[in-house]
């Protein structure tokens, strides 16, 4: 994976990268924003956990251990990682069936998966896996969150209204709300609703305001002062203090990794994804230097703390990263404030959070599935690529409809097939000099001769299987219809940067039926590393080494001389 250009102040060494140098006058800042992370990030975690299906507690957990490791072992200066949303939600859906929510067995899977997500993180970074984060394009991965976002937000309708829920999935949620409407409890819902202003109300006045813990901090208040638990559901006791560290107390087996895998390997992309893409944006913005390997091993480290001390999968946070940036962090200092003030709430707080009514995390988690839906995006997706914001819809119906686990897979097919759709039928064309001296490029069909009995042909995109037989047919129908006939048949591979087995054999077969048409097969402007495959081929050796050309002007200077010496 490769680095980002620049640096940031010329110190480099293995561990401690996102964190030193600090200069004195960062201090502050850095102090202030760690702090404002923790406010913001406290009851944001603390819905996770709702949609993750485990213990209050472990949302706390996520933003302890794993961010410390995270901020010693990655290159990232602002990357901040903790509980995600997607995450969270493949995560649920890899567990159901396999142990009760929120028991103990259903925690130690949460944690077995943190640690097989860290076996992938560090297999990515030694075998160079990491590529796999370009297999969600960005068409597809704002589809999947927006069905994410409608699944959280739908998932959690039945506890702002008070009622039992149930059903599997999103649709039999869903049907379940309503069969229960009867029975919805208005003082839930008045909770909620009042959470939900609050929300959203400080986040028109200024993103800085800690609007859920504003809303999370009175909900509490008023439910021990108006002792609500009469009237609706709290969550009772939450145990302070640190977590248990040690592997997760689970039956090992290999019928149990195999069950696993495919729900590690669906959080492994998505990790991948929106942490990479992250850490670019932010490392671009300032002009610092960064290494995606580096960061590989810190997402490892921090997954495997979280793995270890009895949490649940811990992703780079898109979110989370923009709110330190903006409350004025630009080191990982910041992520250790945070890390300090959770520390404080585990050992002398965590009491409180006993008043504190289940609509209100119902509510949290409701605004923050909301936020994942991204119309505005959709909406931009429709307008500038109307065949991509299709295959946005199908993963976004995927996901709320059959599942997020099976959504993730649907996005990777989708932007595999998107990708193959665009290099399939790449829009080739003939080239030919212009009267300001420079090259023009036409479409193939206008078959526009760069010289009598010269054609150039542009291929546009990598030759592989998928499009050699469009390589066949341009070139053969260039040949038989060309007028004047044809001598040469230049190919100008200058968009071309690979050529696998299927289309050598189509040049190969191209070459024997030109040469049949006595028309000679050139080559103009090859890569170095495609004219070594051609070589390995054996297509240089046949076309002959004189059919290799650097540029267009060459290769219409030799095809004169051709031309002038045999009239």
């Amino acid at each position: 994976m490769k680095n980002a250009t620049g640096k940031p102040h010329g110190f480099r060494i293995p561990v401690l990268q996102g964190l030193l140098p600090v200069k004195g006058s960062e201090i502050p800042g850095e102090i202030i924003a760690g702090i404002t992370l923790a406010a913001l990030a406290v009851p944001e975690v603390m819905g996770y956990t709702k949609i993750s299906g485990t213990p209050v507690v472990t949302g706390l957990y996520t933003i302890l251990i794993p961010m410390a490791l995270f901020a010693i072992f990655g290159s990232s200066r602002h990357l901040v990682v903790g509980a995600d949303s997607a995450t969270a939600a493949i995560l649920a859906a890899g567990l159901v069936g396999l142990a009760s929510v929120g028991s103990d067995e259903y925690v130690a899977l949460a944690a077995v998966l943190a640690i097989m997500v860290t076996g992938f993180l560090i297999l990515a970074r030694f075998i160079g896996l990491g590529f796999l984060a370009d297999f969600l394009s960005r068409t597809v991965l704002i589809g999947f969150l927006t069905g994410v976002g409608i699944q959280v937000a739908l998932g959690e309708v039945s506890g702002m209204l008070g009622l039992k829920g149930g059903g599997h999935g999103t649709l039999g949620k869903i049907w379940t709300d309503i069969q229960q409407i009867e029975q919805v409890n208005f003082y839930a819902l008045a909770l909620a609703v009042g959470v939900i202003v609050v929300i959203a109300g400080s986040k028109k006045i200024s993103n800085k305001i800690p609007g859920a813990l504003i809303a999370v901090i009175g909900a509490i208040v008023l439910s021990w002062a108006l002792d609500l638990k009469q009237y609706m559901h709290v969550l009772e006791t939450v145990p302070g203090g640190l977590p248990h560290l040690g592997l997760p107390e689970v039956k090992w087996s290999w019928e149990l990794m195999g069950k696993l895998v495919p729900t590690a390997f669906a959080m492994f992309v998505v990790i991948l994804a929106q942490s990479a893409a992250t850490s670019r944006a932010f490392a671009a913005r300032y002009n610092e230097d960064f290494s995606e390997n580096t960061d590989l091993i810190g997402l490892g480290m921090a997954n495997i703390g979280a793995g270890l001390s009895g949490t649940f999968v811990v992703s780079g946070s898109p979110t989370k990263t923009q709110m330190v940036d903006s409350a004025g962090g630009h080191t990982q200092l910041s992520q250790v404030v945070t890390v300090v003030v959770v520390l404080l709430v585990l050992l002398f707080l965590t009491g409180v959070l006993a008043f504190m009514p289940d609509a209100v995390l119902s509510a949290v988690v409701f605004l923050i599935g909301v936020g994942l839906i991204d119309l505005k995006g959709m909406r931009k997706i429709f307008v500038e690529a109307r065949s991509e914001f299709w295959v946005a819809l199908i993963t976004a119906a995927v996901v709320v409809v059959v599942g997020v686990e099976q959504g993730i897979i649907v996005a990777m097919v989708l932007s595999i097939i998107d990708h193959t759709r665009h290099g399939y039928r790449p829009k080739n064309a003939v080239v030919a000099p212009a009267a300001s001296g420079f090259f023009q490029a036409t479409p193939v069909a206008s078959m526009t001769q760069a010289e009598p009995g010269l054609l150039i042909y542009r291929f546009t995109h990598a030759m592989y299987y998928a499009n050699a037989q469009k390589l066949s047919e341009e070139v053969t129908g260039l040949a038989n219809q060309a007028d004047p006939p044809l001598r040469w048949l230049c190919v100008d591979a200058s968009a071309v940067d690979d050529v696998d087995y299927s289309a050598a054999e189509t040049i190969r077969s191209l070459h024997g039926i030109l040469k049949e048409k006595d028309i000679r097969l050139v080559f103009a402007k090859v890569d170095d590393d495609v004219k070594a495959e051609l070589d390995r081929y054996g297509l240089s050796d046949l076309v002959g080494a004189d059919a290799f050309h650097e540029t267009l002007h060459e290769v219409l200077t030799a095809y004169r001389q051709k031309a002038d010496a045999n009239p």
